[in-house]
């Protein structure tokens, strides 16, 4: 049995086994993907982040607070082993802890879009963790950030492989 993960969020705690937004690295067919993901997701489906932005770099690709939309992938951890997931995402994505000052990414609660998967499909939001940029990251791409185009981050984009 899994324990419920309890992490402090704008509005208060919440306790709950919540699903990912990836949007780099860890995307399918990306290298993350195959050394972090394999074996630990239930469910992977794309997704979309509304109201952020994907900047490239430096070294990965980061999502920020903005008039956009990030395109990505939402991922349910396998059965008994979120805690692991978790903490190995924290791990990769730097993040040591709600708005510690060394963090690389905050990890947050967002609604996340499902589009229509058929047509008597609506699509459906769900909250879901994302690691969006730190607050310094965030300032330093604001000013000389380069934009991704289209929210959408591949191997070609210009912090890709």
């Amino acid at each position: 049995m899994t324990a419920a993960v309890t992490t402090t969020v704008p509005g208060g705690p919440v306790a709950a086994e919540l699903p990912f937004f990836v949007y780099g690295t860890l995307l399918p067919g990306e290298p993350n993907h195959d050394l972090f993901l394999r074996g630990r997701t239930a469910g992977e489906r794309p997704a979309v982040l509304p109201r952020a932005l994907l900047y490239d770099g430096p070294g990965y690709p980061y999502a920020i607070e903005g008039h956009g939309r990030v395109h990505g992938t939402l991922l349910v951890a396998a059965p008994g082993i979120y805690g692991e997931l978790l903490g190995l995402l924290d791990h990769l994505e730097e993040f040591l802890g709600p708005g510690h000052p060394r963090n690389l990414y905050e990890r947050v609660v967002r609604e996340v879009e499902l589009p229509a998967q058929g047509a008597s499909d609506a699509g459906e939001s769900v909250r879901a963790w994302v690691y969006l940029a730190a607050a310094a990251v965030t300032r330093s791409l604001r000013t000389g950030g380069v934009l991704i185009p289209e929210g959408r981050w591949t191997r070609s984009s210009p912090s890709g492989d």
